[in-house]
Formats: C-alpha cells, structure tokens, sequence
C-alpha cells in the first residue's frame, strides 16, 4: 500500500521487544556500536521492557542481531528502517534518489543510507518495498553480495489503475504479484506486511499473548526464509499465519477480506480461507 506497502489504505510498521533468536542460523552475534540516536532508541526500548542498551560502552550488551538492507523508503520501509534499528539490527536503506536524500532518516534512526546497488551487501534479510512498476528496473546483480542464505521479503502490491498500469504477467499469464516479483529479482521471496498499515509498525506492536496482538500473513516457497521471516516478524511484535507458498499469496492481495485487516490468528486464518481467486475488478488493467 501507500500506506499499506502499496494500497490506497493506510500503510505498514513499528514494535520493540526481546530480540528474537532467527530459526535458520543466519543470525550471528554482533558487539553493538554507538550511532545517531541511540540514546533515544535505547530509552525507547527500556521502556517498553526491551534490553536494547544502545552503546558499546554498555557491558554485556551484545545480541543475536542480523543485517538487513531495505530497499525502499517510503511508508513501510522509513517504519521498518525505525522500528528495525530499535531492536539493535544493522540497517541498510536505499530509494531511488539517492543516500543524500535519507540523511534525516538516518540521523533519526542509526541506519545506514546506500544506493540501491548496495543495499544487499552483507544482508541477510533484504526488504524490497518499493512501487510494483519500478521492479523491473532494480539493477541486475542486486544480490550477488548478501550474506549466504539471505531471505527477499516482498511487500509489494499491483495497483493497476491508481499507479502501476497494466502488466502482462498478472493480467494474461495470471502470475500472482509476488510471483512475477520473483521472477524478475531472480530469487525467491517471502510475501509479507503487503496489507499492513504502514503506522502499525510503529504503533500496534504487542508482546507475545497480548490479547490484542496482530497477526500477519507470510506468504512463500523458501521453508527456511519463510521461518526467518516469520521469527522477524514476530520479535517487530505480531503474530503471523502462514499462508502458503507464492501461488496461494492471492489471497492476500489487494481487496481480499485479509487486506488491511488488524485482527489475531483466527481471524487472520479465516480471512484467508474466505479469499477468491478472481481478481477483483477494480484492481484489474
């Protein structure tokens, strides 16, 4: 969404909480070191009853952090740039103007701005969240500096009449959205936080049982990045549903009964069920 990670709903992102250990092995341990804003985001932290310490002059404050480049940073990705850095992970951010253009984003937050050509070195999570159309036009060899194992989440969204026009591989190959982003960045994905608004990142983050906690649905092929994902998710503060592989994601595109919607597990799972696969008209080229 626009708000959500390409819809005309309000859009994505923010929590704080334990960093969750990643599942799949790709996290390993960093000494944190001072940055822009760390005083800020450590008092956060603490008072959210977090352990984020926010110097290296802190003893003991070392943790299973991960480096994650995020590509976009519109709505979901400046909240995720904010609430990421918060939990202590090494944020990369890139847009298409340019790392001169995220100096405030970065003075606010600690994370790094790169062009988009560098936004996957290193990485072991990277973020693509940027316009539908503009997919295509990611330069070739994007990845080929991650980290080993690295998992793409994508929160794209096609939006047909109000930004991206028409594409043939949705409308007359009937690729599901994330499967024609797949094809293009030439590595699988896991479809995430697409139907999330993008001030619930920062707002709506609870802590695992919380009565109101948020579940969002995970999408993708890749068993193991599609747990990492997940367990990502779930330290930024909401549950999640697994969804099914990037041929089901349909059901959480656009105008689908779980698009947008901020409710737990059980609702989040009958939404999906209730889903059709026939693209609705309005979101149609």
């Amino acid at each position: 969404m626009r708000e959500m990670a390409g819809k005309s709903r309000p859009r994505p992102y923010r929590a704080r909480q334990e960093p969750a250990r990643v599942p799949n092995g790709l996290a390993r341990r960093r000494d944190r070191i001072a940055r822009p804003g760390d005083d800020r985001r450590g008092a956060e932290c603490r008072s959210r009853g977090g352990s984020w310490c926010g110097r290296d002059t802190d003893p003991g404050c070392t943790g299973e952090l991960m480096k994650i480049g995020i590509i976009g940073a519109g709505n979901i990705g400046g909240n995720l740039t904010r609430r990421l850095t918060a939990l202590g992970h090494e944020v990369s951010v890139a847009n298409s103007r340019g790392p001169e253009t995220l100096a405030a984003l970065a003075e606010e937050t600690g994370a790094t701005p790169v062009t988009v050509a560098q936004a996957a070195r290193g990485a072991e999570i990277v973020v693509v969240t940027i316009p539908f159309k503009k997919v295509p036009d990611l330069p070739a060899g994007l990845f080929g500096e991650a980290a080993e194992g690295f998992a793409v989440i994508d929160t794209g969204n096609y939006y047909p009449r109000q930004r991206d026009g028409r594409i043939a591989g949705v409308e007359d190959e009937g690729l599901t959205e994330s499967r024609w982003t797949e094809r293009h960045l030439g590595h699988p994905v896991i479809k995430a936080f697409n139907g999330t608004y993008a001030q619930d990142i920062l707002d709506r983050h609870r802590p695992a049982g919380a009565a109101d906690r948020m579940a969002l649905p995970v999408a993708g092929d890749d068993a193991a990045a599609k747990k990492t994902v997940r367990a990502l998710i779930e330290e930024l503060g909401f549950d999640t549903v697994d969804a099914g592989g990037l041929d089901d994601s349909w059901r959480q595109q656009p105008d689908t009964p779980v698009y947008g919607l901020r409710e737990g597990v059980d609702a989040v799972t009958k939404a999906l069920a209730e889903a059709s696969p026939t693209r609705p008209e309005s979101f149609r080229g």
